[in-house]
């Protein structure tokens, strides 16, 4: 057998579902596994429901058990989860040992990706997404799927396997385009928006959190974006640690030191006084004779500014006059 020969049933488990003919024991087949065997995706970048959402749930599991299976990917030690985040978790707060789980192997990492970012998308509007789970949206429509034939494949099983209508997935495809512009089409945003997402997708979970919660502007998470992933730590600690917020004027200056970042120089730009802007001698003259010398000339204030410093450096015996 060919060593890539089991990729061809990673998509067959979506038909075996809907068809009518009994299911011979095939791979990626739908089955259950422990609860306690499986593990968040590496990656994944969506926050679990909460509140009221939860507690619907957990009390829609509690009565009539999980009715759709959640999508898992087999690793060396158990599972890794895919699709199905929230139904594990309500699972898990039910008490159940075990979840019905459609079970892949030979996933490619962005193969893997589709399967995350597809089923939350299907389940949520974009636009109440929080800006970091936007970003992994958006980052992935661009740049993750370079085989848009294969992707497409992934989220029609995915659309069958929740009862959703294929026809109506088409929203979510970014066509033959992975422009910043056409996916800022798709989503009423600009081009230059969609820029500044993808940079946010390169910041730190630390960083992003404080996007999510407002404490952080995203122009300003832009300009972190640019620092190593070691950079990005190093300032939230320092930030951490003094309990301060970074203005941007700051984060642009971090930025321009990108690559070169100490300790001690992310302290002096986060934490270092605040340089008094100098004045010139052309402003400080200025403000004098408007201040004292209304009328007069140059000529006239520069004399009489000569007699006074004279006199007084005089009484002071700095200088001999």
């Amino acid at each position: 057998m060919k060593a890539n020969a089991p990729r061809r049933k990673v998509f067959t488990d979506a038909i075996d579902l809907l068809s009518d003919e009994p299911v011979v024991a095939v791979q990626n087949a739908q089955t259950m596994i422990p609860v306690d065997k499986i593990v968040p995706f590496h990656n994944h970048p969506f926050r679990l429901y909460e509140g009221e959402r939860l507690e619907d749930m957990v009390e829609s599991i509690r009565e009539h058990g999980v009715l759709n299976p959640v999508i898992v990917q087999k690793t060396v030690d158990g599972y890794e989860m895919l699709a199905g985040h929230n139904r594990w978790n309500a699972t898990k707060i039910v008490g159940l040992s075990e979840i019905p789980a459609i079970v892949k192997e030979y996933l490619s990492e962005e193969e893997a990706y589709v399967y995350v970012i597809e089923t939350n998308l299907m389940q949520r509007s974009f636009t109440d997404l929080l800006p970091s789970e936007k970003a992994a949206v958006l980052a992935e429509r661009y740049e993750k799927i370079n085989c848009q034939g294969k992707r497409n494949d992934i989220i029609e099983e995915i659309a069958r396997l929740n009862g959703v209508d294929v026809s109506d997935t088409c929203g979510h495809d970014v066509h033959k385009s992975k422009s910043r512009d056409s996916i800022g089409e798709d989503y009423g945003m600009t081009g230059r928006n969609i820029a500044r997402y993808m940079r946010l997708n390169q910041t730190t979970e630390q960083i992003k959190e404080m996007v999510d919660t407002g404490t952080m502007a995203m122009v300003t998470a832009v300009e972190l974006s640019y620092l190593s992933e070691e950079e990005q730590k190093q300032v939230c600690k320092i930030m951490d640690e003094h309990g301060g917020k970074i203005k941007n004027a700051q984060a642009v200056e971090l930025h321009n030191a990108a690559g070169s970042l100490t300790e001690d120089k992310v302290k002096n730009i986060l934490m270092g006084e605040a340089k008094e802007k100098p004045v010139s001698d052309t402003k400080l003259f200025a403000d004098i004779k408007k201040k004292y010398f209304k009328g007069k000339t140059t000529e006239e204030v520069l004399n009489v500014l000569e007699q006074a410093l004279a006199s007084w450096f005089s009484r002071e015996g700095d200088v001999d006059v």
